[in-house]
């Protein structure tokens, strides 16, 4: 099992477990009173399935927290439950950006002695980068990501998503389509097979993805069961294609193509004024 990595979180970010927000139109209109002496604060709790690492076939549980913070008054965005750790610079009706970062798991020898034997390790990774979101109507939220590796691997590697957010009394639900792009760098680090590692396990021959690329799909359905306390479940799936997809580490008994998630998460919110 994993144990998950603690993670600093300034005000105003985003966690990768999904918020819950107020019923679209996402904004509120600009005559809402914004109270600027009291703070409304979500405190999040994220348990979630996940490959041990890229292209595995085991899976392994993950917890992580999350925050977020606002002014009372100002409406919540919504939050995928797939988003990576997100700050926003700048926050309009339709348009929000600001800096991301990404935390891949790593793929280490003990994760499976049996099929591992003879491949270096793929250490954890983190991708700091740049997130744009785009609103083109209030129930269609358009995310994307440019990303670096800076540990781990030093490959660019992106996302492109788009959620369809329908919301029911208390429940909203969004679903929507994902898509992972890597270069030729991020797809050796995770998929490629040297020769001397190809001689040294036996069973596998050398092998050189020039790319990444991976599709799915990923849907949530939240409750608020009142002001303080929402409730969170989410699914996903997503397919390694291409080059990435053919390499020998993603077939039966190395790993698997299709990659799986599954989470549970627990939100509470309160208000609170500053001390001084």
């Amino acid at each position: 099992m994993v144990v998950a990595l603690p993670l600093a979180l300034a005000a105003q970010s985003r966690a990768v477990a999904a918020d819950l927000v107020d019923p679209p139109p996402a904004r509120q209109p600009a005559f809402t009173y914004v109270d600027p002496q009291t703070w409304e604060i979500t405190l999040s709790g994220t348990l979630q399935a996940i490959p041990r690492y890229p292209g595995a076939s085991e899976y392994a549980s993950v917890g992580y927290p999350g925050v977020d913070i606002h002014r009372a008054g100002e409406p919540r965005r919504f939050s995928a439950p797939d988003d990576n750790f997100s700050f926003t610079l700048y926050d309009s009706d339709t348009f929000r950006v600001g800096p991301t970062l990404r935390y891949v798991p790593g793929r280490y020898y003990g994760d499976d002695r049996k099929h591992l034997f003879g491949f270096r390790d793929a250490r954890i990774a983190f991708e700091p980068g740049l997130f744009v979101e785009v609103y083109p109507v209030p129930s269609v939220r358009l995310r994307g990501e440019i990303r670096q590796g800076v540990y781990g691997h030093h490959g660019a590697v992106g996302t492109v998503a788009a959620d369809y957010l329908l919301p029911f009394d208390r429940w909203l639900f969004s679903v929507g389509p994902r898509f992972n792009i890597g270069d030729a760098s991020f797809a050796q680090k995770y998929f490629g097979v040297s020769p001397i590692e190809a001689a040294i396990n036996g069973r596998v021959v050398p092998y050189s993805p020039g790319s990444f690329y991976a599709a799915g799909l990923l849907a949530a359905v939240t409750f608020r069961q009142s002001e303080t306390w929402s409730y969170t479940a989410f699914g996903g799936y997503s397919r390694i294609l291409g080059a990435s997809g053919e390499s020998p580490l993603v077939d039966d008994p190395y790993g698997n193509p299709n990659q799986l998630t599954f989470g549970l998460q627990l939100d509470y919110t309160f208000k609170t004024q500053p001390l001084l």
